[in-house]
C-alpha cells in the first residue's frame, strides 16, 4: 500500500511538472493583409445589425473589426509544438499553448510575428490558491415558493415593464460556464416559442452545441433571471430580448485561455450585433500560479480581459459584470475595467451581501457600479425547478436584464450614456462606497434622465467620425432637414463647400492631413464651427 501510494504521488508530480511545462502565451501578429478590402465591404465581416449598431450610435469600423488572417493563422497551427486554442480580431492575435521553446521558436521563423506575451511572466508574484469561483452560487437554498418580485421591483425595472419596455427588440449575449437543457425546459417555453433564442457557441469544445455541456448548470440560472418564465410564479427582468448563449468557462480547470475564449465570445457578439451582453464570471487565481494576477494588477487596464472589454466599449457594446464572490479579496477581471458596468450584490432588504467583492483605490474608475439582489436570489435550475441561490452571478444578470428593458425604451442613447443613467439613478449616486458602489439603480429613474438627456440631444449637431480618414457624416437636430457645410484649411482657404442632409457622407479623399474647420450654416440660425482633422 505504501508502495502504490509513494507511485501514486511520483506519477502525480510528473503530470503535474508536464502539465505547467506546456506555457500559454498571446502571439500579437503585425498586420491584416485583407483589412483594406475588408473595410471597403464592412457586410463581409459584419452583420447588417452590427452595422446599423455602430452607425446609429456614431461608432467607427476599423481595422479591429478585421478577422485574423486565416493563412497566418494556418501557419501558427502547423508550428512544432504548437496549440492553437483561441484567437481575437480586436488585439490581431492568437492564443497558443507550448513549451517555452516552441513559442518562442515562432518569433523567429514567422515574419509576421509583432510581439509573444506570455501568461507566465516571472515578474507575476505568486498568488493565493485558486478557489472554487461557483462554491457560494452552487449551495442552494431550500426551495420556497415565491416569485421574482423582489429582486425585480427593488430596481423598479416592472415599471418599464408596465410601459412594456421588456427588452423587445434588444440583443443580449450571455457568456457563462454551461446551459444545459435551456433548448428543451418548459422554463424557457416563452423564449423559444417567440423565436428569441438564437443559439450560441462553445468556445471551449469547439460545437455549436452549446446546450451539449453538462459541467455547469451555471449559464442556465443565470439566463433564468433575465428571461425564464413561468406563469404566474417567475418572470425575468429582460423576457422579451433576443438572446446569443457562448460558453466560455471551463469549470475543470482555471488558466488563462479562458479569458481568451471570453474576448472571442464578446467579438462574435459584437458581429452579431448584439447590444449588452452579461457575464457572470471573472478571473485572478489560475491552477499555475504563475499565470495568475496581483491585486495591483486588476487596476482595469493590464489584464488580457480588461483591456479586451474597453475595446469593447469603444466599440458600442454595453458590458455587465458580476463583481465576484471574495468579499474584501476584491473585485477580479474583466469587472476591474472601466468600460463595464460593475455589478455588487445584496439581500432581498437591499442590504449589502458579505460575499459580494469590494472594489478598492486600485481600480482606475470607481467600482462596483451599483448592486443588485445576488442574496436569495430566484433563479430556475437545470432541472426546471424554481429554487434560489446566492451570487453576484445572479445580481448581474437581473441588472443586464434592467439595462436591455431600457436600452428599449431609449435605442438613441449610446452605451456610455445607457451606463450613466443607470449610475446616476442609483441610491447613493452621491456618496458612493467600495461595497455597494453607486448604490441599488432606479430604472424609472434612469428612464426619465434618459428621455430628459436624449430630447436635448435632438436639438445637437453630431459630427462623426473624427479624425476622419475618408468620409463623415453630420447628425442633425430632428428640426433641421438640410444645412449648408464649407470646410477651411488653417490658413482660412475655403476647400469645400455643399449643401447636405442629415447622415449623408462628405468625402474627403482629397483633403490633405491636417486641422480644419467645418462650419455649418442654418437658415434663420446662428452658425455653428467644429474642428476636423484628417488623418
Amino acid at each position: 500500500m505504501v508502495l502504490k501510494t509513494q507511485l501514486f504521488l511520483v506519477t502525480f508530480l510528473v503530470c503535474q511538472l508536464t502539465a505547467f511545462a506546456q506555457q500559454d502565451a498571446w502571439v500579437y501578429f503585425t498586420d491584416k493583409p485583407n483589412a483594406t478590402a475588408s473595410l471597403s465591404n464592412p457586410i463581409s465581416i459584419l452583420t447588417q445589425a452590427a452595422i446599423d449598431r455602430k452607425t446609429n450610435h456614431s461608432v467607427a469600423i476599423d481595422e479591429r473589426d478585421v478577422p485574423v488572417h486565416e493563412p497566418y493563422i494556418t501557419l501558427i497551427k502547423a508550428s512544432t509544438g504548437i496549440t492553437y486554442k483561441a484567437k481575437s480580431k480586436w488585439f490581431n492575435a492568437l492564443h497558443v499553448r507550448g513549451s517555452e521553446a516552441d513559442i518562442n521558436s515562432l518569433m523567429t521563423t514567422h515574419n509576421f510575428i509583432n510581439e509573444i506575451v506570455f501568461a507566465d511572466s516571472s515578474l507575476n508574484a505568486r498568488m493565493e490558491s485558486v478557489q472554487d469561483k461557483f462554491q457560494v452560487e452552487s449551495s442552494l437554498i431550500d426551495f420556497t415558493y415565491g416569485t421574482t418580485q423582489n429582486q425585480v421591483e427593488m430596481l423598479n425595472v416592472d415599471d418599464l415593464h408596465i410601459a412594456n419596455y421588456t427588452g423587445d427588440g434588444v440583443v443580449v449575449a450571455v457568456i457563462d460556464a454551461g446551459f444545459p437543457n435551456v433548448n428543451t425546459m418548459s422554463g424557457f417555453e416563452r423564449l423559444r416559442a417567440a423565436g428569441n433564442l438564437k443559439g450560441g457557441y462553445d468556445f471551449v469544445d469547439r460545437t455549436d452545441a452549446v446546450y451539449t455541456s453538462t459541467e455547469s448548470q451555471h449559464g442556465t440560472q443565470v439566463l433564468s433571471t433575465m428571461v425564464g418564465f413561468v406563469q404566474d410564479q417567475y418572470v425575468g427582468t429582460a423576457p422579451d430580448a433576443t438572446y446569443y448563449l457562448f460558453r466560455t468557462e471551463d469549470v475543470a480547470s482555471e488558466n488563462p485561455v479562458e479569458e481568451s475564449y471570453w474576448l472571442e465570445a464578446v467579438e462574435r457578439a459584437d458581429s452579431l450585433g448584439v447590444q449588452v451582453i452579461n457575464t457572470s464570471l471573472g478571473y485572478k487565481g489560475y491552477d499555475n500560479s504563475n499565470y495568475s494576477y496581483t491585486s495591483a494588477q486588476l487596476n482595469g487596464t493590464t489584464t488580457y480581459s480588461s483591456k479586451g472589454a474597453n475595446i469593447a466599449f469603444e466599440k458600442g457594446l454595453i458590458l455587465i459584470n458580476s463583481a465576484g464572490n471574495s468579499g474584501a479579496s476584491g473585485i477580479a477581471t474583466p469587472a476591474d475595467a472601466a468600460g463595464v458596468l460593475t455589478i455588487a450584490a445584496v439581500n432581498g432588504n437591499g442590504d449589502y451581501a458579505s460575499f459580494s467583492s469590494q472594489g478598492s483605490a486600485i481600480q482606475l474608475t470607481h467600482k462596483p457600479d451599483v448592486a443588485a439582489r445576488g442574496s436569495g436570489s430566484y433563479v430556475i435550475n437545470s432541472s426546471n425547478t424554481i429554487s434560489q441561490s446566492n451570487g453576484t452571478s445572479f445580481s448581474s444578470p437581473i441588472l443586464a436584464g434592467g439595462v436591455a428593458s431600457l436600452v428599449q425604451a431609449l435605442p438613441d442613447a449610446t452605451n456610455a450614456e445607457i451606463m450613466a443613467y443607470v449610475r446616476e439613478s442609483s441610491s447613493q449616486y452621491s456618496n458612493p462606497d467600495f461595497f455597494l458602489g453607486y448604490g441599488i439603480p432606479d430604472f424609472q429613474m434612469a428612464l426619465t434622465l434618459g428621455l430628459r438627456h436624449q430630447f436635448a440631444k435632438q436639438l445637437e449637431f453630431e459630427v462623426f467620425p473624427n479624425p476622419v480618414h475618408s468620409e463623415f457624416f453630420i447628425k442633425f437636430p430632428y428640426t433641421v432637414d438640410s444645412i449648408s457645410i464649407s470646410i477651411h484649411n488653417v490658413l482660412g482657404v475655403l476647400v469645400y463647400e455643399n449643401q447636405v442632409e442629415s447622415m449623408q457622407p462628405v468625402h474627403t479623399e482629397a483633403f490633405s492631413k491636417g486641422l480644419y474647420l467645418l462650419t455649418i450654416h442654418i437658415e434663420n440660425q446662428k452658425s455653428k464651427t467644429f474642428k476636423l482633422i484628417k488623418e
